[in-house]
């Protein structure tokens, strides 16, 4: 059970890593002239053709029904893939980078609701701590102190997004479906690519594009080095170490280690665009961990019925 945990951790933190280089890489190609929703959809639509030829090896010899798999893939691809991203690429339209990440990230709190509203398993002190501390600590981290304008159409479309989180998280961890995580990933990100792709054909999704070259720290390179590292890094190994550790972990435990998701972000965006960390910064990366180590906790001390089992009951719900 140790090792299964360890081995969870392992590929969540993975998975936040890599999820936390997109931002980096995507205000890259804005920079140079590229709208988000083209920057979403080609990242989208490239990791599902990188991941296609091992998914089709995988699936190979396999005697499953495709039905119930086709559409729960196809549920997690539009709800879980396609809408977190399109709403927040809308909401970085109307609101900052910000104000729009911590509206998507109250998805964390929408999974602990959810567990209680619909199997009864009421929050405990440890994790309503966990929830305050961590969030307390995202909003030093993403310098929420200081002033920012609030439009209220971007406070819809963040909050659309933290209700895609949520489902990403339930749906994730309560995928039991014995096809492998890489193919339901592969899956889901082509079902997203189609999704973004007819947002943008009907004029939903903003899509322009160009070949300028784009610049990191006062570097200028290749244009493809953003998109290859938004496609293969923060999709295809991110989505795919995501659904490993939503399964090994749970869905509660799993989206507050995502939490650390802003932390990485943070820490490219110095690496890549110079942008620094202060002392504030700085605290609220310990408040994060902290509050994901108490939400752990609980998890590890929860007597009866285990967040698996919940899970289960969920995606079939959803699903």
């Amino acid at each position: 059970m140790q090792a299964r945990t360890d081995v969870g951790l392992a590929f969540a933190l993975l998975s936040a890593a890599t999820f936390g280089t997109s931002g980096a890489l995507a205000t890259s190609l804005i920079d140079s002239g590229w709208t988000p929703g083209a920057a979403v959809t080609v990242r989208v639509a490239i990791a599902a053709v990188v991941l296609a030829l091992p998914a089709l090896v995988q699936l190979r010899g396999r005697p499953h029904p495709v039905g119930r798999s086709l559409r729960t893939v196809s549920v997690y691809g539009v709800v879980a893939v396609a809408v977190p991203q399109l709403c927040y690429f809308n909401a970085v339209q109307h609101l900052s980078v910000a104000v729009a990440l911590l509206l998507e990230y109250s998805g964390v709190l929408l999974v602990v609701g959810w567990l209680w509203v619909r199997h009864g398993q009421r929050p405990r002190r440890l994790t309503v701590a966990g929830a305050l501390i961590a969030i307390t600590g995202l909003v030093l981290v993403l310098d929420l102190l200081g002033n920012h304008d609030v439009d209220a159409v971007g406070v819809l479309w963040g909050l659309g997004a933290g209700v895609g989180l949520a489902c990403y998280f339930v749906i994730s961890a309560g995928m039991h479906d014995p096809l492998p995580p890489l193919v339901i990933a592969w899956g889901g990100l082509a079902a997203g690519a189609v999704a973004l792709g007819l947002a943008a054909v009907v004029g939903a999704l903003p899509f322009t594009t160009s070949t300028e070259a784009v610049s990191f720290r006062g570097t200028a390179v290749s244009w493809l080095v953003p998109v290859l590292g938004l496609s293969l890094v923060a999709a295809a190994v991110a989505y795919v170490a995501g659904i490993v550790a939503a399964r090994l972990l749970g869905a509660k435990v799993a989206s507050f280690v995502g939490l650390s998701e802003v932390i990485f972000a943070v820490l490219f965006a110095w690496l890549l665009l110079g942008q620094r960390l202060d002392g504030v910064q700085v605290a609220g990366a310990v408040l994060v961990v902290a509050g994901i180590a108490l939400v752990r906790i609980d998890e590890l001390t929860r007597p009866g019925q285990n967040l698996d089992q919940a899970d289960s009951s969920s995606s079939a719900a959803v699903a």
